[in-house]
């Protein structure tokens, strides 16, 4: 098979994950000949952001287990001192997968909708409120009933991410991005609020000192001490012997000592810090100090989100990379890698043989004897479109909440609405993110059970008029309804469930990847349980060092008009007009 690639790179980068781009970006940038492939026709890997159509090309290439048409034989390509090892198969690493729908495939038909509603009241007004005849008003409210059908249609409006991170506004991530000027490739939006969960009701976050101060659900005592133990945390030096005798035991158990409210504790330990019970101290300050850090430098939280969705963000680093010369190649798998002396030679690649200095790989692609015992299990992940947001307020919000698990890592979830660009008007999106301990259907339910409607919608009737904030929440104070009225109140408050989707991929950034490869060879890790891109970026860095200890990581990229081109021969003569110019 003719190819027109050339047969000899210094990084090979299989794989278009985030922590493989920003490899293959760090060393396209010092002058490396890189060659990036990737089998699937889109970016990203289990990092990426999909329409709804791609969403379900990928699940079933995910049920089908898609795999190479490349057998494992001999090949006049591999010397007789090598080895050809096969390359593994990404769609195998998805598994648990359980889709849902809430909604019918199609609405029923006007006429059908009015018997439906003539049947709940025995005498239909023939003229609505505002002047519309029965039928209209039948027809407007049509338009805020959902089907199957009607979100099918708009499934070019969503990206939906497999991996939904948010970025520290003063986090290694954005640190990079400014400093390699690639931040110039992509647009982001401040989330702009944080709940928690407690005594079964979502609460606002205060996050800056202005918050603080004005939330009523911390008393004029638990505000002074909270101010306190953030400024403690802020200006925290190791030599201030401020938590000495803490350093085995847990964030919680100093909370404790500090003789703070379980109210106070609750915002302390699963909001600002993102821990649960059995954090260590010292790992719960340091996530403190992060959150601190990060406050006031974008917006009044310290996240970021990317627009169009998280996975814009690989192919960020992956365009820098191309335009410093890094060669790139969808839809082509490689089937094999070739080693000798512990040391990679090559790979083969649709019947070619690519020889290469070092070889960088997601561990989804990895073969199974370069991944030893790694953990099947890690991460269970929901995605759900909703009708509406968790908490409704006046304009539309990005909104981070770690949900409480006693016992348990947190439930992290991400809402983001039409501004961002991952959904259509009228819509949400809702991502829940937790560690595995059974599968994802079950890991999520105490978050599914307490925030959302998950109950079938037939596509009648309307659970609640959502154009009025009058009707979204209740006032503080007000005792009038009863408490089972109540209940029924915020029973139909919750969104409601349109469509679900679950599963389970593996976690190993808690892994030990190199064990088992040659020497050249560095696996990467896939999408991990942090809420944030620290690891990749991490990882990235660890690895590029590894191939090149004495340059430096990702300078930063010159702006176009920056560019100065380099010519060979003496600059032509300047443009004349062909009029004859005037005697004077």
């Amino acid at each position: 098979m003719e190819d027109d690639l050339p047969s000899k790179y210094e990084v090979i980068v299989i794989g278009t994950g985030m922590t493989e781009s920003i490899v293959a970006a760090a060393a396209s940038r010092i002058g490396k000949r890189v060659l990036h492939l990737d089998r699937n026709d889109y970016y990203g890997g289990m990092w990426a952001s999909f329409t709804f159509e791609a969403l379900q090309k990928w699940l079933d290439e995910c049920r089908n287990g898609k795999t190479n048409d490349f057998v494992k034989t001999s090949s006049p390509l591999v010397q007789d001192t090598e080895k050809s090892i096969t390359i593994g198969n990404q769609f195998s690493t998805v598994f648990n997968i359980d889709e849902k729908w809430f909604i019918p495939e199609k609405l029923p038909s006007v006429g059908n909708l009015l018997s439906a509603k003539n049947t709940q009241t025995e005498d239909s007004p023939k003229e609505s409120k505002d002047g519309l005849t029965e039928t209209e008003a039948t027809l407007k409210q049509n338009d805020k009933l959902w089907c199957q059908a009607k979100i099918k249609t708009m499934g070019r409006k969503f990206n939906l991410d497999l991996a939904p991170k948010l970025l520290f506004s003063r986090g290694t991530l954005v640190e990079l991005l400014i400093s390699s000027n690639i931040s110039r490739y992509a647009e982001f939006r401040c989330v702009n609020r944080i709940l928690t969960w407690q005594s079964n009701k979502l609460e606002t976050v205060p996050c800056s000192r202005a918050d603080v101060f004005a939330t009523k659900n911390v008393g004029l005592i638990e505000k002074r001490q909270l101010m306190q133990l953030l400024t403690l945390c802020v200006e925290y030096k190791p030599e201030s012997g401020e938590f000495k005798g803490f350093e085995d035991k847990t964030l919680k158990q100093y909370l404790e000592s500090k003789s703070l409210t379980e109210n106070l504790m609750h915002y302390v330990l699963y909001a600002i810090a993102m821990s649960n019970d059995t954090t260590p101290c010292m790992v719960g300050v340091e996530r403190t100090q992060r959150f601190l850090s990060s406050l006031g430098r974008y917006g009044n939280t310290p996240f970021l989100w990317p627009m169009y969705g998280t996975g814009e963000l690989p192919q960020c680093f992956c365009r820098l990379c191309a335009v410093f010369g890094g060669v790139y190649h969808l839809k082509r798998a490689a089937d094999s890698v070739i080693v000798a002396n512990n040391e990679c030679k090559a790979i083969l690649s649709d019947g070619s043989r690519l020889d290469c200095d070092h070889l960088v790989m997601g561990v989804a692609d990895a073969p199974p004897e370069f991944l030893g015992s790694v953990p099947k299990a890690g991460l269970s992940r929901g995605i759900f479109i909703i009708d509406r947001s968790i908490s409704t307020t006046d304009k539309e919000s990005l909104t981070l909440l770690q949900f409480p698990i006693k016992g348990k890592e947190p439930i992290t979830v991400i809402e983001a609405g039409p501004s961002t660009h991952v959904c259509p008007p009228g819509l949400y999106l809702l991502h829940m993110t937790t560690k595995q301990i059974d599968n994802a259907v079950n890991d999520l339910k105490p978050a599914v059970d307490a925030l959302l409607h998950s109950e079938y919608a037939d596509g009648t009737t309307i659970r609640i008029n959502t154009d009025t904030q009058s009707t979204q929440t209740s006032k503080e104070g007000d005792s009038s309804a009863s408490s089972g009225e109540s209940s029924i109140l915020n029973e139909s408050l919750k969104p409601q469930i349109l469509y679900a989707l679950y599963f389970n991929c593996p976690e190993t950034s808690e892994y030990d990847l190199s064990q088992n490869v040659p020497s050249n060879v560095y696996l990467c890790s896939g999408p991990d349980l942090a809420v944030d891109y620290e690891f990749a970026v991490k990882q990235a860095k660890s690895i590029f060092s590894k191939m090149y200890p004495d340059s430096e990581f990702l300078p930063r990229a010159p702006d176009p008009e920056e560019l100065s081109l380099e010519v060979d021969e003496a600059a032509g003569p300047p443009f004349q007009s062909s009029e004859e110019p005037k005697e004077e």
